[in-house]
């Protein structure tokens, strides 16, 4: 077993746990989301001792040559003494609006109070006051939009979807990030790009796609959004008015079954397909030979639709993913010796 120090506490690490879990279970409030190494909400820093290698390889040279590393998938061989990220990884910002998207997805704008570098596509993290953190694509462009835009999914009960719904133009909240690499990159304009997602993550996609086409992207675009039911599309209008001023952008919104639920626009649109992605996606695009892919759901639908890329003739290097990852349950509460739960 090794130990874990923090701010003098000597924590012995049980065999298999995480450093994120030891530090959670002895009261040190650590934000976290995925649990996963993905969102890197979970950052801590190695004051003495070395991290293993796998809790850094995701992260950025500068992070790393600082110590930082994912605590979440940390689990060292020798002892470590650790801190909190600094204050300097977040950023403060203010609630611009607030405003529904869908019964189930709301659109958050935020103006950050500091310089906030991104490219569209990315993730950031969102903390309550609490500590608790989720992790958010950005739909916004940057350079042209003053805000930063999230979509958020409601979840009845769910802790961040409940915090969410009581903020209110001006107040503040903190980011960390970005993070993520499903982002567009120039240099090839006449490469056709395909996008696919469910849900949510139409916002990453969304921000590509705009990226895209302000960088001049030459060959085609298509972004197939899928749902489960017609209720659960959103952005229809706004998609369809980019693709009618751009001939090379074609928009397919997706559910698996048409007659599951109202339609998601009034009036109802006639272009919506019916079945599953990797469905839609065999028969229209049967050959993604020479194509960049981007990718973005749940982490099962998206290492599905990525071996599916492969197989279809997409180069691994020209497929994008980010996976959403749900946050698990809270941590078991520690016992009341403990200094407090986070």
């Amino acid at each position: 077993m090794t130990i874990i120090v923090y701010e003098g506490r000597e924590l012995t690490r049980a065999p298999q746990e995480s450093v994120l879990e030891c530090l959670q279970r002895s009261g040190v409030p650590v934000p976290s989301s995925c649990r996963a190494g993905a969102c890197q909400s979970c950052l801590v820093r190695a004051v003495a001792g070395a991290p293993p290698p796998e809790a850094q390889k995701t992260l950025k040279d500068t992070l790393r040559t600082r110590g930082y590393f994912l605590s979440c998938v940390a689990r060292p061989t020798e002892d470590l003494t650790v801190s909190l990220a600094d204050a300097e990884l977040r950023c403060a910002a203010r609630v611009h609006s607030l405003s529904p998207l869908s019964p189930t997805v709301v659109r958050l704008r935020l103006c950050p109070e500091a310089d906030f570098a991104y490219a569209a596509g990315q993730f950031l993290n969102l903390s309550r006051p609490d500590g608790l953190t989720r992790s958010y694509s950005l739909a916004s462009l940057p350079g042209r939009d003053p805000f930063l835009e999230l979509h958020i999914r409601l979840y009845p009960g769910g802790q961040m979807s409940t915090y969410v719904q009581t903020l209110r133009p001006g107040d503040q909240v903190f980011l960390r990030g970005p993070a993520g690499d499903c982002f567009y990159v120039g240099g090839r304009p006449e490469q056709p790009i395909l996008l696919l997602g469910t849900g949510t993550g139409l916002a990453p996609l969304y921000g590509i796609v705009q990226e895209a086409l302000r960088s001049g992207h030459r060959g085609p675009l298509v972004l197939l959004h899928g749902a489960a039911r017609s209720d659960g599309l959103y952005l229809g209008r706004e998609l369809r008015e980019l693709a009618a001023a751009h001939p090379n952008l074609t928009y397919l919104p997706s559910v698996l079954q048409l007659a599951a639920g109202p339609p998601a626009e009034d009036p109802p649109t006639a272009d919506v397909l019916e079945g599953a992605l990797d469905t839609l996606l065999a028969a229209r695009y049967p050959s993604l030979r020479g194509f960049r892919v981007f990718l973005c759901g749940s982490p099962e639908l998206v290492t599905a639709l990525r071996k599916q890329a492969f197989l279809a003739g997409a180069s691994r290097k020209d497929i994008a993913s980010d996976a959403f990852l749900t946050a698990p349950p809270a941590p078991v509460s520690p016992p009341p010796s403990a200094t407090g739960s986070p």
